[in-house]
């Protein structure tokens, strides 16, 4: 195995864990409140980045777009 192939193995593995870690914070957030101890205030983030990509209009539409590409290939567990 090569080391670049060694590198985005490694990449991706992070990558699949912080998207589990996205995803276990935004369901605790829901059961136990929006400020956990660990994750902080997952909700109210995702809800800024999300509002600051609208309030860009065509170039937020579009950086969305580049987002969503970026993470659809990708599978957790």
């Amino acid at each position: 195995m090569d080391a670049l192939t060694r590198v985005k193995s490694w990449i991706g593995g992070l990558t699949e864990i912080g998207l589990m870690l996205l995803a276990l914070a935004i369901v605790a957030a829901l059961l136990v409140g929006t400020k956990l101890p660990f994750f902080g205030d997952v909700t109210g983030n995702i809800m800024a980045l999300l509002k600051a990509l609208g309030d860009a209009g065509l170039v937020g539409l579009i950086a969305l777009g580049v987002i969503i590409w970026l993470f659809s290939g990708r599978r957790t567990a």
